[in-house]
């Protein structure tokens, strides 16, 4: 059984882009709807932040590597998607338009990068600690955790000096490895709710088709109908991706083979560190 994974923002953008068909048509939609240009990865007109412009290019990315892989003659059973690979997702699966996709990660990201007006917000990404010390350093240092990947690798979202706070503290108590990252929003903690009326209004300009392909969801690992998407969409941003338990249940519907459908090869590396420790 074929899985397509939808990955999140990705951290940077390529350099070199694809020369195809289907690229051309992507990149077109993208900059006729969001005013995003990929190949020279600059807004047209009035633009937003760059890590809007990231998720706008990681949407389009995963909306052309679908095609490719449709193209090639390869079709999911199931979808799973991390983060804002919900996006593209919900096109793969039949329940949005490609263009839709495109226009609500632009809308979606843009009311999100608001939240950065009144602070400076940071990810911490700590790999090596285990999930219970960790939740007390987020907690010691007023932090969230984000995303639960495997087992020993996290994201932490909060306020820049806080988050930079936690990182020293993961380190000193063991962590291997820390990274500090910028973003525009503290996605997928509780502080995202300031704006979740905005981000429901939104949601409620679309309309969703019961998804053709069954879709996993990161929270509870449920498969998703058209009537809980709108309400999804928004509670997810507020509440931590758990990937882990997302591979794992996948494995358990009968997923066999996995294709990651978009920009990197994230999903398939933490894939491969859960399964090394539920072989």
């Amino acid at each position: 059984m074929i899985c397509f994974m939808f990955p999140g923002q990705p951290l940077v953008h390529d350099a070199a882009l694809p020369v195809d068909d289907d690229f051309t048509v992507i990149a077109d939609l993208t900059r006729s709807l969001t005013g995003l240009d990929l190949a020279s990865f600059t807004w047209n007109g009035t633009g937003t932040s760059e890590q809007v412009a990231l998720q706008v290019y990681g949407t389009a990315m995963s909306l052309y590597h679908h095609r490719r892989l449709c193209r090639d003659g390869r079709r999911p059973a199931i979808i799973a998607e991390h983060s804002m690979g919900i996006y593209p997702a919900l096109a793969a699966c039949g329940s949005l338009p490609e263009g839709d996709a495109l226009t609500l990660t632009h809308r979606v990201g843009s009311c999100l990068a608001t939240i950065a007006e009144g602070a400076h917000y940071a990810l911490g990404c700590v790999i090596g600690l285990t999930a219970i010390p960790l939740l007390a350093i987020a907690e010691n240092n007023g932090v969230f955790l984000a995303n639960r990947n495997t087992s020993r690798h996290f994201l932490l979202a909060g306020e820049k000096h806080a988050i930079e706070a936690a990182m020293a503290e993961a380190l000193a108590s063991g962590a291997f490895s820390v990274r500090t990252f910028p973003c525009d929003a503290p996605l997928h903690t509780p502080l995202i709710e300031a704006i979740a009326p905005r981000l429901e209004e939104i949601v409620n300009d679309y309309s969703f088709a019961e998804p053709a392909v069954r879709m996993m969801e990161h929270i509870e690992q449920d498969f998703l109908a058209a009537a809980d998407i709108p309400g999804f969409l928004v509670r997810e941003l507020c509440l931590p991706v758990n990937w882990e338990a997302t591979y794992l249940a996948l494995r358990r519907a009968g997923v066999t083979a996995w294709h990651e459908t978009g920009s990197g090869d994230s999903l398939k590396k933490y894939n491969r560190w859960i399964a090394s420790e539920h072989p």
